[in-house]
């Protein structure tokens, strides 16, 4: 994993909201959300659960 993908993960593992995360980290959540995605199919699972209200972490993403 590249440190911006271990960065990204932290602070959503943190914040657990998109929006929150990209302000933290001074990107959009387009580019949270990509990281995220690309961290995912690296891994092979996924990391976060999300629906249009929640994000949380899975079991995979806690284990990370």
């Amino acid at each position: 994993m590249e440190w911006y993908e271990i960065e990204t993960f932290l602070a959503l593992a943190e914040e657990l909201n998109f929006t929150r995360t990209a302000e933290r980290l001074l990107v959009s959540p387009g580019r949270v959300s990509q990281t995220i995605k690309k961290t995912e199919r690296r891994i092979g699972g996924a990391l976060f659960e999300r629906s249009s209200h929640h994000v949380a972490l899975t079991p995979v993403g806690r284990q990370l």
